[in-house]
């Protein structure tokens, strides 16, 4: 049995939640990570992105619980609000959690518990359970995840919501969440990528958080954005040439997003790129047809986010 002074003390948790005007949302969020049944410490910093500063006096704080409210002093969008928040945090480990998802009681202790087993990991997420308002979909990520795997694949079962780190990686070799990202479209597989390249992804296969899709996101259907995001990350990690359906997979969604806007060159240029590399990626012939005045766009998006999934 171990005596008091061999326990080693759990790692203290601090919470960074970037607002923008959902105040009945972020309470529910601000509560369910207050009602976290691990052990150690945990500290919500909430900030505010260009709002109003509302100080949550309303929630009860629990023993071993702190809630801190402050306005985005960066970038204004999501970077510079999560960058506002991890610089304002003293937990040992940072996570991130939207406005209106919310977490399940067990998600940072299992998460901790599985980083325990694990310490060469460079993160760890859990999975998702996404509610559309109709329908619940779980969505479980692999246990484990490299960088050539973020290359392939989004891996979007790794929600930003699930996701704990080092406070030391952001403010070192990691790094913080790019704030040129044209609108923050794309900060958070931005982060993984270079997560991913410093070490391994664990994740826990359980469905921790869950995430409202039955409401309307900041992104939905803001395309310009979506192209211009999008295209940075592609230059920016010239490393996707060395996986072609990756590229594609990207690229699809460049002219998709083209196409909704109405901007039909940029749509079939893009679309053309896109079937070079992978001439079995979907999203290049939907964008096509959207182009092409076939079928619109909307109604398209809503279909994919109604199953679950995403553009």
């Amino acid at each position: 049995m171990n005596s008091p002074e061999n326990v080693v003390p759990l790692p203290g948790v601090s919470v960074v939640i970037a607002t923008r005007g959902r105040p009945q949302l972020l309470r529910a969020a601000v509560r369910a990570i207050l009602a976290q049944d691990y052990a150690g410490d945990v500290d919500v910093v909430v900030v505010y992105d260009r709002i109003e500063i509302d100080p949550l006096d309303d929630i009860a704080v629990p023993e071993g619980r702190r809630l801190k409210t402050t306005a985005n002093v960066r970038a204004p969008g999501l970077a510079g609000g999560r960058n506002t928040g991890i610089l304002a945090t003293s937990g040992e480990l940072v996570a991130f959690c939207d406005d209106d998802d919310e977490w399940l009681p067990g998600k940072l202790g299992r998460q901790v518990e599985t980083w325990q087993a694990d310490p060469g990991a460079i993160m760890v997420a859990t999975g998702i359970r996404i509610e559309t308002g109709e329908q619940s979909h779980v969505r479980l990520p692999p246990d484990r995840v490299e960088f050539a795997d973020l290359l392939l694949s989004r891996i979007t079962e790794l929600h930003p919501s699930s996701f704990l780190m080092r406070r030391s990686d952001l403010l070192g070799q990691v790094g913080l969440v790019d704030e040129e990202l044209p609108a923050s479209y794309g900060e958070d597989y931005d982060l993984l990528l270079r997560m991913a390249r410093q070490g391994h992804v664990l994740a826990v296969r359980e469905p921790l958080v869950i995430v409202h899709w039955d409401r309307a996101s900041f992104f939905s259907e803001k395309w310009r954005g979506i192209a211009d995001g999008l295209s940075y990350l592609l230059a920016k990690h010239q490393r996707f040439a060395e996986s072609p359906k990756g590229s594609a997979r990207i690229e699809g969604q460049v002219a998709f997003a083209f196409a909704a806007l109405g901007d039909r060159g940029d749509a079939w240029q893009w679309a053309l790129r896109t079937i070079r590399h992978d001439a079995f990626q979907l999203r290049a012939y939907a964008a096509v047809a959207i182009a092409s005045r076939v079928v619109p766009a909307g109604p398209l998006v809503r279909l994919v986010n109604s199953r679950g999934r995403g553009l």
